[in-house]
């Protein structure tokens, strides 16, 4: 989860930026895209241990193309390292994508023609300067064929 701050900005960059059909939740960072509903008790108690360790230092250090849009590149060791972690905890259960190397990114814009979105990177690259933080928590959803619901939310210590 990230702090307050940050998420009103980025989530005003999601405003201005994404096709309003498609923007239909808050910015966020996808630290894994399907686990088993299986896993739901030790997700929670995982996370929490996540959140007891306190908060990651972690920066928006970028911009990264999407292809169909943009997103901002999170830089942070320590939530590579924990996201690591986990990875290890959950390998013989993770889905390929889940598998792959992990890039720690906001999504800003997506879906939308790739002239669209090269246009926007260029334009958000000539004042991009890179800007702390604050990751606040963390948290799981189910994902139930539509609406998104809260499995479990862990503030940092």
């Amino acid at each position: 989860m990230i702090g307050r701050e940050n998420q009103a900005w980025l989530d005003a960059q999601r405003r201005a930026h994404f096709p309003p059909g498609r923007n239909l939740l808050a910015a966020h960072m996808t630290m894994f895209h399907h686990l088993p509903p299986s896993l739901a008790d030790e997700v929670r108690q995982r996370l929490g241990e996540l959140a007891r360790d306190g908060a990651p230092a972690a920066r928006i250090a970028g911009l990264i193309s999407l292809g169909r849009g943009v997103a901002y590149r999170i830089d942070s060791a320590e939530l590579e390292d924990r996201r690591a972690w986990l990875a290890d905890c959950w390998a013989d259960v993770l889905a390929p994508q889940d598998r792959a190397p992990w890039r720690p990114h906001v999504t800003i814009q997506n879906k939308v023609e790739p002239s669209e979105a090269r246009a926007l990177l260029d334009r958000l690259k000539l004042d991009f300067r890179p800007r702390s933080l604050d990751i606040a928590g963390f948290a799981s959803w189910y994902y139930r064929g539509g609406p998104w619901e809260k499995l479990s939310r862990h503030m940092v210590a």
